[in-house]
């Protein structure tokens, strides 16, 4: 691995986490770099090998290991998803209805606008890829501020490394929840919160042939995307009981290592090419994308203690 994964930042006075720091602190490092990594997860089971968090882990302890080399920051992670309506019902899993998570997402990303930083990387760390972009387009529609706001899904960055040995990947499975690559990436990533030997098996079963739905993280680009369907599949507490969707006791963490390298690498890329086309307090061109009134906008840029206003001088929406 030619990174040094972080081990965990969450207490810790690093200087890494937004929560950890003073408001001195946040005034310094504003000047340096505005970008901020908000890692999104979720509270779910994943058998009685892998901890419930495991979504959340894996995109913080990348997080992390990104802004040790940059010098960004990161946001105390989001523990509570939503769910695809297959995973209701599972003990341990903790569903957020899509209405009452957009709205949170968008409150958090107003919030870290507000608090200057107005660059923002939400890393995906669940099946979240299909309502994330909701909470950052309403962001903009009910705001129209200048600001760098997008999602990262990390499956995404990494689509041909976790396929299985059958469609030209490294895997012996295809990915699925809590499965030989996810818990490869957990072990690799935090094995201090796993245990190999309480890890059992299950075998995935559909209601379709092969080829119509798409399996974990959307990856083999078949015509319906897993969450973009209801009925051809039935409930995992059901059929899963192993709170687990595939073969983890194939999990290694040496597996993963590439790809953890190849995320990072592409999250240090994304966070170096905002800074340099936007470095440190600047923001894309007024003009071009927002039609309030310039004073309006120009007063929140400056915020409230610099003379000027609170995003929320705006209006607050519901």
């Amino acid at each position: 691995m030619k990174y040094k994964i972080s081990t965990g930042s969450m207490d810790k006075a690093d200087k890494i986490y937004f929560q950890n720091m003073t408001g001195r602190q946040v005034e310094e490092r504003l000047k340096e770099n505005d970008i901020i990594i908000i890692p999104v997860g979720s509270t779910e089971y994943h058998g009685k090998g892998q901890c419930y968090g495991e979504d959340t882990f894996i995109v913080t302890r990348i997080a992390e290991t990104v802004a040790k080399e940059t010098g960004c920051t990161v946001s105390q992670p989001v523990w509570f998803g939503s769910h695809p309506w297959n995973q209701m019902g599972m003990p341990g899993t903790i569903v957020i209805p899509e209405v009452t998570f957009v709205s949170y997402l968008r409150a958090i990303i107003a919030g870290y606008w507000n608090a200057g930083f107005r660059k923002q990387i939400l890393i995906n760390g669940h099946g979240q890829e299909y309502i994330i972009p909701n909470a950052i387009q309403e962001f903009g529609k009910m705001y129209q501020v200048p600001a760098v706001i997008c999602m990262v899904n990390w499956p995404t960055v990494i689509a041909q490394e976790l396929k299985d040995k059958a469609h030209g990947g490294p895997w012996e499975t295809p990915f699925r929840h809590a499965d030989e690559v996810e818990a490869s990436f957990a072990l690799a990533l935090f094995p201090e919160m796993n245990n190999k030997e309480d890890m059992e098996d299950s075998t995935p079963v559909g209601f379709m042939p092969e080829g119509h739905v798409d399996k974990g993280g959307d990856i083999y680009q078949y015509p319906i995307p897993g969450h973009a369907q209801i009925g051809m599949g039935g409930l995992e507490v059901i059929l899963y009981p192993q709170g687990v969707i595939g073969k983890p006791t194939l999990a290694d963490a040496k597996k993963a290592e590439k790809g953890i390298e190849m995320i990072i690498d592409y999250l240090i890329k994304l966070h170096n090419d905002i800074r340099e086309k936007f470095p440190p307090g600047k923001l894309p061109d007024i003009n071009l994308v927002t039609e309030r009134d310039r004073e309006l906008i120009e007063a929140v840029i400056k915020g409230p203690f610099k003379g000027g206003k609170s995003i929320y001088s705006l209006g607050y929406p519901s």
